[in-house]
């Protein structure tokens, strides 16, 4: 069982890899048509972290606060880009407001790899 740990260091390396590549080479989503269409990029990391360092025009709505706030989000056909600081707390934020009948809802992942994206020419 002990020579199993030895790896762990690999496996988490190999993990890490394979998110970048697939974020860093099969993203196709078009995220600037999306904003030039009307969507909206919620940024659902703490009120600190955002306060750090955020995608311009994103706004800030906390994981935790999420659900209780969706009347800062009158439609529910509105294009909704979620964020965070690496994609786990923005695809539990799309499965809420999924839940709650936003219709058009796309996790971008993490606010850095996501302004690139949309940043890229």
């Amino acid at each position: 069982m002990k020579e199993y740990f030895q790896y762990i260091p690999h496996l988490i390396l190999f993990i890490i890899a394979i998110i970048y590549i697939k974020d860093k080479f099969f993203d196709h989503t078009d995220y600037n048509s999306m904003l030039l269409n009307g969507g909206l990029i919620i940024d659902v990391r703490s009120k600190l972290e955002f306060s750090s360092g955020n995608i311009v025009n994103s706004i800030n709505i906390p994981l935790n606060e999420i659900a209780s706030s969706t009347q800062k989000i009158p439609n529910k056909d509105q294009q909704i880009i979620t964020c965070c600081a690496s994609g786990m707390r923005s695809a539990s934020a799309k499965a809420i407001l999924i839940s709650k009948g936003y219709t058009n809802v796309t996790n971008g992942g993490g606010w850095v790899s996501l302004e690139r994206k949309i940043n890229k020419k």
